[in-house]
């Protein structure tokens, strides 16, 4: 049996079923991502009777309200929203929000005696064969008979050219007559079919997810305060990586600006953080593994319509609660508090660049357990050790890899029922056996990926431990990062295509790499290990320095052991570099448990 209908309606009856809130839009405070070439050519495809697609709508689950009686569920609009904005823009003559928040408006012009539409522009506004703006058409009390006639006197026709003007502005007033189809999917639909299908039927081919899903489900709530949720959330994010836009947002929603929720976001423009920029979909997913306690956000839209987990059916004091705790652990995430000083923690690992973690979900569930464990009241001692080995642990075992929800879900479920030390203890126990550290550690060292998730931690090693770079003698790693100092290849990639080792993954290994100055980087040009590291003896013992201003054996020696540089370097060429590759690597495995160990 079908768990939907299929069914025709007109452009105006469809804009109606908007305004009138029978149909739920969402996101209308979002900005309008379409081309205005695109509302062009939409409008070109009713004109002429083209098909444009289908609009798909969700009945809610009917939901049981507090005094017993059963509230039929709003329909949403899960696709279509691009065309229904364009058609509200150039038909109702609607402004739209553009990319930077502020409100413009869409004009599309028509050229009534070629029958062809435009973007209006200075140009055509002066040019008297063309209609500006078809909005003003499809106003009530709109006087075609004179606008006709006026239009021709304008452009010097005669009477004969006045009928076919006519009919042409006829057709184009039809438009608001033709048909869309409208498919509207049974509310007996499970929701997780619902969100498939979601995902399945995005015409752009943009990969959509659950969390958009959810997204939609509740920024077109208009009860519980769903779209003041979704603005929060949007607005944090946006401003964090445009805070130039702040006034165009404060004077588009004017009603969201005087809200108590917008002056606990604004304080994010002054912010300039770039290691952890969430989108709205990161808020949401670390705000329902805080407050929920769980990990799927197909969850979540159950929860948001009400859904009762065991009796099955929807009941109004679910749906009322869950956006209540959704907008708690919103507004938890976006305070200024918790927020910097979770960053303050994902910093003291090591962390000083975006580029040495790749891994968003590491940093979502981080700060998802950092809100959890101030919830239960936990020391900021323990909450600061806990989430900063817990952070570095998910990212050398690639816990939160792929699709991470279930893990997401177990983790934050232990995490709230034993005491965090004990469960971190027993995780470590588990992922980071000697055999990890000695084996299988060693294992993922061997790679030419320089965006290795082992060789960043490495990094960040090195970073903790204020090492400096290779052969410096003041000049560290951590500043080295900032500045976008070199990465110099140990033994140099030219030299080793010149003795015939010409495999890219042999000679980008990145037990390979070492940061150091790019002085240093030129000097050595294409040298064997052998011959540099003779030179950096000679000037130990007194002669002028080349390499860097390391003056003794003590301070090389030191440098070097900080580096993970074998000993044996002293005496290598290419006929030993996989001896050497091998050696690093067992002491850069050495060196990140000593930094894991020192987290604490």
């Amino acid at each position: 049996m079908a768990q939907y209908t299929v069914n025709n309606t007109t452009v105006d009856t469809l804009i109606t079923y908007i305004k009138e809130g029978e149909i739920a839009i969402p996101e209308i405070q979002r900005p309008f991502v379409w081309d205005s070439t695109k509302v062009r050519d939409l409008i070109d495809s009713l004109y002429a009777g083209f098909p444009v697609g289908y609009i798909i709508v969700w009945k809610n689950p009917d939901v049981r309200l507090k005094d017993g009686t059963i509230s039929s569920g709003k329909k949403i609009l899960i696709d279509g929203q691009q065309r229904i904005t364009a058609l509200q823009a150039a038909i109702v003559g609607e402004p739209v929000i553009g990319s930077n928040y502020r409100r413009k408006r869409i004009k599309i012009a028509f050229h009534p005696l070629e029958q062809r539409f435009e973007v209006a522009n200075p140009a055509i506004e002066k040019d008297g064969a063309w209609i500006p703006d078809i909005a003003p058409l499809y106003k009530p009390g709109f006087d075609s008979f004179n606008f006709v006639i006026d239009y021709c006197i304008k452009n010097q026709l005669d009477n004969s050219k006045r009928s076919a003007v006519n009919d042409v502005l006829t057709k184009l007033q039809q438009i608001q007559n033709n048909s869309i189809g409208m498919i509207e999917l049974s509310h007996q639909l499970d929701i997780a079919q619902v969100t498939e299908i979601f995902i399945r039927i995005n015409s752009k081919g943009v990969v959509l997810s659950q969390a958009d899903f959810a997204m939609s489900k509740i920024s077109s709530d208009d009860r519980y305060g769903g779209n003041q949720i979704r603005k929060t959330m949007d607005y944090f994010c946006h401003l964090m990586q445009k805070p130039e836009d702040f006034e165009a947002i404060r004077q588009n929603d004017t009603e969201f600006a005087a809200s108590e929720d917008f002056s606990k976001i604004r304080w994010i423009i002054n912010e300039h953080e770039d290691i952890y920029v969430p989108d709205y979909t990161d808020v949401l997913r670390v705000a329902f593994t805080f407050k929920f306690l769980r990990g799927r956000i197909a969850d979540l839209v159950s929860l948001l319509s009400g859904r009762d987990f065991n009796s099955r059916d929807y009941q109004e004091s679910i749906a009322e609660d869950s956006f209540a705790k959704l907008k708690e652990g919103v507004l938890e995430f976006v305070s200024k508090t918790n927020f910097q000083r979770y960053l303050m923690i994902v910093r003291s690992t090591g962390i000083i660049s975006p580029a040495m973690i790749r891994s968003q979900n590491v940093l979502n569930f981080g700060y998802a357990l950092y809100l959890l464990l101030r919830a239960k009241g936990e020391d900021a001692t323990i909450i600061e050790k806990v989430v900063r080995r817990w952070l570095v642990l998910t990212i050398l075992t690639g816990r939160y890899s792929g699709s991470p929800e279930s893990t997401f879900d177990y983790d934050i479920k232990r995490f709230q029922t034993n005491d965090p030390m004990e469960f971190l203890v027993h995780t470590e126990a588990g992922e980071l056996s000697d055999a990890f550290w000695n084996n299988s550690l060693v294992t993922k060292l061997d790679t030419s990926v320089a965006s290795s998730p082992m060789f960043h931690v490495f990094l960040m090693a090195q970073v903790k431990m204020g090492d400096c770079g290779f052969l410096s003698e003041q000049i560290d790693v951590k500043a080295l990062i900032d500045q976008r100092g070199d990465i110099h290849h140990i033994f140099p990639k030219k030299y080793l295509q010149k003795c015939g080792i010409k495999e890219r993954g042999m000679y980008n290994q990145i037990a390979n790499y070492v940061y150091t100055q790019s002085e240093i980087n030129i000097k050595i040009k294409d040298q064997s290990p052998k011959e540099y590291m003779a030179q950096v003896k000679k000037q130990c013992a007194g002669s002028n320095a080349i390499y860097g201003g390391i003056d003794s054996m003590t301070k090389l020696e030191a440098n070097m052991n900080a580096n993970c540089i074998p000993q044996e370097i002293f005496d290598m060429d290419y006929t030993q570099f996989e001896e050497f590759l091998k050696k690093r690597r067992q002491l850069m495995a050495q060196k990140i448990r000593k930094y894991y160990e020192l987290l604490l």
